[in-house]
């Protein structure tokens, strides 16, 4: 069974299901009836936690209209069967029934999500996910005693997949605070506070467990993992430490289902507070932007640039007029502190450069040719849109030059190979005519057409020149050689293992 990753809101259709108490559930129902609470049992009750916190969460419905795909016709799913007269019945005959007869246009669909939020200031600020009202033409939001208010939108985040409501009552509303999520640690209990479907307060408990997880989902992933259950429609509910303080923002769950299994993933408060404000003030969220395309430092690719240990972001690619450009970052470089915060990963660096004031000049730390040196980077603001540009320059075309030792072949850019391959006018480098099946580069996921722009972080356009980089490099020992290569617009470092590096160098192998 494939696992997947579920963001929380839901959609139109709701399914409800009865759990029998019978069995071992039973059981366990009877031992925690007969248990004092917080004592005889053991566990803790949340009881009076819950509720001082669950005023503070609400329920935010969406709702989008879009054109109608048309009527049914023949082809629409037959009705389920259901009790006769119950709310699912007549729920299921209003969604798919939707002929309008005649010739007269099908009315538009009117889509609806469902999710979590909670109130941060008593005025009527309200925090939830920006994928819960993305596209929204209409917001609500039902408080805990069921009071419905419109709500408008202040401001969202899709990067950081946040969204900032404000609703007006009659009276302040109940408001909780954002705690350090810093603080937490593995194991420690949390509590998720949901309001799905307009159910009510939803309360579960849970421990932290795990914390910096990677999602693969942007740039700032860096989850609270809970097994704390969390269902669709907690979207944008709070995640709260036993002092009461939000610790995390309840964002996704990975399952096989899109029900709860135990993982669970919310935004830290840290990373979220400096978002919200920015969302008060401005409407949208202001980051800081250095202007590199990073890749993840590997031990193998460590190895080839006489680093110790696999930590810093290697660079990629460098926006040409950019603040890295301006500072003298070089595509090759591993940065391995910004603004005096140690990079560890590639997944460091973009979350230390959003959070940096915009305008400040800092201190970035490369290492380059074997040593660190440091640089002074001025911040600029990201743009909704940025994009990392490839390097550029011709040279003429003697035949290829097959280089064994890596499994390739390679040949000075020329008009017919330009054309070939698509390449540009202004393209500089090397271009990879063949690979050997099996070989270093084909293991390395090289391809016929790739451009070699740089080998050990020195700039190549033409065969002898590759040459002379890789008997440099086995010179000095080192198990492999560290190539730029780009593929249509992507840029990468790719280690490749030489064959027949020197013995006994003491380096460590990649494998």
């Amino acid at each position: 069974m494939r696992s997947r990753l579920h963001r929380l809101g839901s959609a139109s259709l709701v399914c409800l299901a009865l759990l029998l108490a019978s069995g071992p559930f039973a059981r366990a129902a009877s031992v925690a009836a007969d248990a004092t609470p917080g004592a005889a049992s053991g566990l803790p009750s949340f009881a009076d936690l819950a509720a001082r916190l669950l005023p503070s969460v609400v329920n935010v419905a969406s709702t989008e209209t879009v054109p109608s795909s048309g009527s049914q016709g023949p082809e629409a799913p037959p009705l389920p069967t259901l009790p006769p007269g119950s709310p699912l019945e007549k729920f299921f005959h209003n969604f798919m029934n939707r002929d309008q007869g005649g010739d007269a246009p099908p009315a538009p669909d009117r889509l609806q999500s469902l999710g979590s939020g909670f109130i941060i200031d008593p005025s009527g600020l309200i925090v939830t996910n920006n994928h819960v009202i993305a596209g929204a033409q209409q917001i609500t939001v039902t408080l805990h005693d069921g009071t419905v208010l419109p709500a408008t939108l202040v401001g969202h985040d899709e990067r950081m997949d946040l969204a900032l409501l404000r609703v007006h009552a009659a009276a302040p509303l109940p408001a909780v605070a954002f705690g350090d999520s810093d603080h937490i640690r593995v194991g420690d209990w949390v509590l998720a506070i949901g309001n799905p479907f307009g159910l009510g307060g939803t309360v579960t408990a849970g421990i932290v467990s795990a914390r910096g997880r990677n999602l693969n989902e942007g740039p700032y992933d860096d989850f609270i993992q809970t097994d704390a259950p969390i269902n669709r429609g907690n979207s944008g509910g709070p995640l709260f430490d036993l002092e009461g303080q939000v610790i995390g923002i309840n964002t996704a769950i990975f399952s096989p289902s899109g029900g709860s299994v135990g993982i669970g993933f919310a935004i830290p408060s840290n990373i979220a507070k400096p978002v919200l404000v920015q969302l008060r003030e401005y409407g949208h969220a202001r980051r800081g932007w250095l202007g590199v395309r990073v890749q993840e430092v590997t031990p193998d690719i460590a190895a080839s640039l006489g680093l110790k240990s696999a930590e810093g972001a290697l660079v990629a690619g460098v926006n040409e007029g950019g603040p890295a450009d301006k500072a003298g970052v070089k595509a090759g470089d591993v940065i391995l502190s910004f603004n005096d915060h140690p990079v560890k990963d590639m997944h460091a660096l973009p979350l230390i450069v959003a959070e940096t004031t915009i305008g400040a000049t800092v201190p970035v730390q490369v290492w380059r040719h074997g040593q660190t040196e440091t640089l002074r980077a001025t911040i600029a603001e990201l743009a909704p849109e940025t994009t990392a540009t490839a390097g550029p320059a011709p040279n003429a075309a003697p035949p290829e030059t097959p280089i064994a030792s890596l499994g390739l072949s390679l040949a000075p850019l020329s008009a017919k190979l330009r054309d070939q391959y698509h390449l540009g006018a202004d393209q500089k480098g090397v271009i990879v005519t063949a690979v050997t099946p099996g070989g270093p580069a084909a293991t390395r996921g090289l391809k016929p057409g790739d451009v070699v722009l740089e080998v050990q972080q020195q700039e190549v356009n033409s065969p002898a020149e590759v040459i002379d980089r890789l008997e440099a490099v086995r010179r000095e020992g080192r198990p492999s050689v560290l190539m730029l290569i780009q593929r249509g617009n992507a840029m990468n470092w790719v280690p490749l293992p030489l064959a027949g590096s020197e013995p006994g160098s003491g380096k460590v192998s990649p494998g």
